[in-house]
């Protein structure tokens, strides 16, 4: 029988693997009783070795000895342990003690982790699957399969011929625009802006309006395109249009409230509670959308969206392949036990992945499911996870330059 009373923080881990080749950081928080360890996701693809610093140098020296029960003022003095704060690095090293130490409380309880967060409102969560294509046939043919699936939540992307575009292959090669001086593919918004109004006209030509399909600018054209962007796509009847704006410019969300009525779907790259708040509170969003271990973990995240279903803003959690799986798990848990949940991006894992992490979430019928074990219910197999180490990469991670035809580089 584990006096609970007495179990406090042992050691503080990262744990690096790459089983899809993207750069995981996972802490794993050891107990004084044995066998007793909570897993976090800190995974911040992009700067992974930054955080893993954080985690060895900073966070374990500070927590050990800690008591395992106090999630709270362990968030808090932690955040405050830097006096500089909200950062993404710091905020993904927080954010894998949080869910460890969640994750822990569940285990003591003997019972899944949406249950101490208030119990199920659903009993599994809608996904939304990502369909992309070079052409509108190979589109649509994947929009097509996604129904045939099940799913009633679906992504669309498509390339703009002859220009690189966000989350879809590449396009034709006729009469291709080359980067001035450097020869790769450009990006540019206004081939981009005419090309997605008519990409959702066809789709919508072929399914109708029975299935919800979505759409993600990512931040990248300038803000008085994205109105017009959307407002163009209002007899679509998107279920969102996601980061039509860049953090930068959020001082336009009120003008692009005025002038559509497509839903708004924001927050990917937020770290910081004067980013997620004002929105919220101003209603000028409908789904927020934050990286939860970028704003800290769950702790963080259940005040977030206690807050978002005041003002009648629904979730949608990042959860694409550069969160690990105790991090989808971490989301799941919150899909489930929070009232204004909306869809939940899904991310399909690989045999390796599934592998090294046992209790992934499935994905059945366009829905993820939980398996009820006690706390996230996700482990790790440290040693399978230590045959997928960081890929050789010079880059190490970093997201590759998004530029115009002149080579002026753009946000991504």
């Amino acid at each position: 029988m584990v006096d609970v009373d007495a179990v406090v923080i042992r050691d503080v881990r990262p744990i690096c693997t790459a089983p899809e080749g993207i750069r995981l950081v996972v802490v794993k928080v050891e107990t004084n009783q044995d066998g007793l360890y909570g897993l976090g996701c800190a995974t911040f693809t992009q700067r992974a070795l930054a955080v893993v610093e954080v985690i060895e140098s900073y966070l374990k020296p500070f927590l050990l000895g800690r008591s395992v029960h106090q999630i709270e003022d362990v968030y808090q003095s932690v955040m405050l342990s830097s006096y500089w704060r909200n950062g993404p690095v710091l905020n993904n090293a927080l954010a894998g003690v949080d869910m460890a130490l969640w994750d822990i409380k569940g285990k003591l309880a003997g019972m899944p982790l949406y249950q101490l967060l208030g119990g199920k409102c659903r009993e599994a969560a809608a996904v939304y699957a990502h369909a992309s294509g070079r052409d509108i046939e190979e589109l649509a043919d994947n929009v097509q399969r996604f129904i045939d699936q099940g799913y009633r939540y679906i992504r669309c992307q498509m390339a703009v011929p002859g220009y690189s575009t966000y989350g879809a292959a590449g396009g034709g090669r006729s009469r291709e625009p080359q980067l001035l001086g450097l020869g790769e593919r450009p990006w540019e918004p206004t081939p981009y802006c005419r090309m997605v109004p008519w990409m959702f006209e066809q789709l919508r030509g072929r399914f109708g309006f029975e299935v919800e399909l979505l759409h993600d600018v990512h931040e990248r054209v300038p803000p008085i395109q994205a109105v017009q962007l959307a407002k163009e796509l209002e007899p679509y009847k998107l279920f969102f249009l996601e980061d039509p704006l860049a953090p930068e410019d959020l001082d336009y969300l009120p003008l692009l409230r005025q002038h559509t009525t497509t839903p708004i779907a924001f927050g990917e790259l937020f770290v910081h509670p004067q980013e997620y708040v004002p929105p919220i509170r101003d209603r000028l969003i409908d789904f927020i959308r934050v990286h939860i271990s970028a704003i800290g973990g769950i702790t963080p995240a259940r005040k977030l969206a206690a807050l978002a279903e005041l003002f009648g803003v629904r979730t949608a959690w990042h959860g694409p392949g550069d969160v690990s799986p105790v991090g989808h798990a971490a989301n799941l848990h919150l899909d489930l036990a929070c009232p204004n949940f909306g869809v939940q991006e899904q991310h399909l894992f690989s045999e390796e992945a599934r592998a090294v992490f046992p209790g992934c979430p499935e994905i059945r019928d366009g829905y993820m499911w939980p398996n009820d074990k006690p706390g996230l219910g996700v482990d790790v197999d440290e040693k399978l996870a230590a045959a997928f180490p960081y890929p050789d990469d010079p880059r190490n991670g970093s997201w590759l330059p998004v530029r115009r035809v002149d080579g002026t580089i753009v946000r991504p």
